[in-house]
């Protein structure tokens, strides 16, 4: 085996803020956060409006010289020089983008959320599985040293059985004001704006990390889901929700929630955004619930056990060194994220607003394209 690290090319797909923080860390030295077995390299950028946004964007974040601009995501994914292509457009944008990739038989990592529904997203995964490429959603919390280790410790047993998880993320927007226009993706309906699909999947995500991914396959059946939100009227999107989820093979609960309005960005003072009971115990994790650096175990008769997990970057590299592996590895997707567990939240979070009566224009919830 080479002792030379495997490289990727990258083809990024928009030039907005989350790909700039993707791309940045994309290109910081692997060797900060201990790795040697992976490398990535960014060999071309696209806007879909303007050649000169993507060299701007190429400047912006440092790029190689080399990197190639485009003008439209057309020639971005019919570059032969590019292993996978990074979906960092709005929501409302992802199944069209993503679809277009596959087509031409390109590897696929697209931000959270995956699609705009589920049906959606059942496309991509046939059609991936048809060009026979690798396709992953970019949940980057899951990939985080301090995830993988909460969920060792819960799949080991370290506080039992895991009976209930609560989990939150609000942050306050003032939409009422800071959005006022009404253009911004958060509160934009046409853009799929609103809590649930931008906030809300973080809080999903420590549910299903901790009381479904750790269970056996046959025991991964899909939860009942009970739900509430309060809508932004000046758009109608969700702007505050509650999200109870049953998970009938366990008969453990959790309870998920995000919104726009009250403020847990608390990170200074060591609150949580996430507590994990079990029948031996707890494990709390510190706030932000999309960005933690710290959980702390508590069991009975035992002094509590702080563990602290510093990010030297953004921490996106994390899900990119292992998407590079599962390249590497000749992999369709990867056992962290895979495909049916984000198909089953996409699947919740549809039934979130099914349940409440909250439909995006028909345009963006289309299986056509």
């Amino acid at each position: 085996m080479s002792s030379e690290p495997y490289t990727v090319r990258w083809g990024i797909l928009a030039c907005g803020w989350i790909a700039s923080v993707f791309s940045e860390d994309l290109l910081r030295d692997p060797a900060t956060r201990n790795v040697h077995d992976v490398h990535h390299h960014i060999q071309a950028v696209a806007s879909s409006t303007s050649v000169d946004k993507a060299k701007d964007f190429i400047a912006k974040v440092k790029a190689p010289s080399s990197t190639t601009a485009y003008g439209s995501y057309e020639e971005l994914v019919a570059d032969p020089n590019i292993d996978i292509i990074y979906v960092a457009t709005p929501h409302s944008h992802h199944f069209q983008n993503c679809l277009l990739a596959l087509n031409a038989g390109k590897n696929v990592l697209c931000e959270k959320p995956f699609t705009v529904n589920a049906p959606q997203l059942e496309i991509l995964i046939k059609v991936a599985k048809e060009k026979g490429v690798f396709m992953m959603e970019a949940v980057w919390t899951r990939f985080f040293p301090l995830s993988r280790e909460v969920r060792r410790l819960v799949a080991e047993g370290e506080i039992g059985d895991v009976k209930k998880v609560f989990a939150w993320l609000d942050l306050a927007q003032d939409p009422e004001e800071k959005y006022k226009d009404g253009k911004h993706r958060m509160v934009n309906p046409d853009l799929a704006g609103g809590a649930l699909l931008d906030l809300g999947l973080y809080p999903l995500t420590w549910l299903f990390q901790t009381l479904y991914h750790p269970l056996p396959p046959s025991s991964q059946s899909s939860p009942k889901v009970t739900s509430s939100i309060v809508f932004h009227p000046p758009t109608g999107v969700d702007a505050s929700n509650i999200v109870l989820l049953t998970f009938p093979s366990t008969g453990a609960l959790g309870v998920a929630s995000s919104g726009m309005h009250v403020s847990n960005d608390t990170s200074s003072l060591g609150l949580p955004c996430a507590r994990i009971l079990g029948t031996k115990g707890e494990i709390t994790i510190t706030h932000p619930a999309y960005c933690p650096t710290k959980f702390t175990v508590y069991k009975e008769g035992e002094e509590p056990v702080e563990r602290v997990f510093p990010i030297p970057g953004a921490g996106m590299f994390w899900e990119a060194d292992e998407t590079a592996r599962c390249l590497r590895d000749g992999k369709k997707e990867c056992e962290v994220m895979p495909l049916a567990e984000s198909l089953e939240v996409m699947r919740v979070m549809d039934s979130v607003r099914a349940q409440n009566g909250f439909r995006y224009p028909e345009e963006i919830e289309s299986v056509e394209y």
